[in-house]
């Protein structure tokens, strides 16, 4: 499994573009086939701080949607809404059954 945290750093004047803009990415990226889970999270802590939390089932999943025109059409809108630039974290991951 891949796990990809995305944090987001929004500018304060922009945040309410930047979910818009978001949504159809969520919306699309969670119907892919290949994704376990796709949740944008806003860090209650840091106002203007969200991260986008990912699973996805293999690497493949990962390279098609990177690929595709949801993801591409909102990194291209993407650098006017932020403060700072994008934190990308990956992992390589298994599930415990407990």
């Amino acid at each position: 499994m891949i796990i990809i945290h995305a944090h987001f750093e929004v500018k304060a004047d922009k945040e309410q573009a930047f979910l818009e803009e978001i949504k159809p990415l969520v919306t699309a990226s969670q119907a892919e086939d290949g994704n376990i889970s796709y949740e944008l999270m806003k860090n209650s802590a840091k106002g203007l701080a969200y991260s986008m939390i990912e699973l996805w089932k293999d690497v493949e999943a990962v390279d098609f949607h990177n690929k595709s025109a949801h993801f591409i059409a909102f990194g291209k809108k993407a650098p006017e809404f932020m403060a700072a630039p994008v934190d990308v974290q990956v992992f390589n991951g298994e599930k415990l059954e407990r």
